[in-house]
């Protein structure tokens, strides 16, 4: 597989709103390097060890984004230099980020984790959780972080339609807190849906990060 071309076709693919966090994890910082070779420049990881590792090695203008869920007692490893946390699953955790942010003086971009699926493996804030948190203003208090819009991970089906339903109502949502919640925040636009297998159908429903991984580097070498 030739990684250029893979990330060539999913370019030109991408309509002009939408940027391509290409999944790296558990894949060596060479591979990495044909991408950043290639012109990617965001990378996505999970594991907090792996992601300190390969950014201790690369290119320092890669914009590092983690994609996985984020242990309170690992936030201090990745803050320095993570561009954006897609993964915010509780208040707990945004008040942690916020306070390893302010210790570097540094403002996080983040995404809140909204639980879309069917599957109860997945993390993320309810819909009714999300609402309770920001109608009680507590994200205000917050200065370190900026919270950036909402991430998605749809049921992992072959029923395209389910796949849709879920992602068409994480766009809505996202609408709703944007009017609500955010409609003076210009940092609150950004909709993380879509993986290797259902990106075309993220777009479609208005995705503004799809993070694709397989498609680029093939199967993940486990290590």
């Amino acid at each position: 597989m030739e990684i250029s071309n893979e990330l060539q076709d999913i370019w030109d693919e991408l309509p002009s709103n939408v940027r391509l966090v290409a999944v790296s994890k558990f894949h060596p910082a060479e591979v990495l390097m044909e991408a950043y070779n290639a012109g990617q420049r965001i990378f996505g990881e999970s594991k907090v060890q792996e992601l300190t590792a390969k950014y201790e090695i690369l290119p320092k203008d890669i914009e590092w984004h983690f994609i996985g869920h984020l242990q309170t007692n690992k936030i201090k490893y990745i803050v320095p230099f993570v561009s954006m946390i897609h993964s915010i699953d509780s208040v707990n955790l945004l008040q942690e980020v916020d306070k390893y942010a302010g210790k570097v003086g540094k403002k996080i971009n983040v995404l809140l984790q909204i639980h879309i699926a069917k599957e109860e493996t997945k993390y993320g804030f309810t819909e009714d959780e999300c609402y309770e948190f920001l109608n009680s203003g507590t994200h205000k208090t917050l200065n370190n972080i900026n919270i950036c819009g909402l991430m998605g991970m749809a049921t992992l089906t072959e029923d395209i339609n389910a796949v849709r339903s879920e992602f068409r109502g994480l766009y809505s949502f996202f609408n709703k807190l944007k009017q609500k919640n955010f409609s003076s925040d210009d940092n609150f636009g950004e909709l993380s849906m879509g993986m290797s297998d259902d990106y075309h159908i993220a777009i479609e429903e208005g995705s503004t990060l799809v993070r694709i991984g397989s498609k680029i580097f093939g199967e993940r070498q486990y290590y």
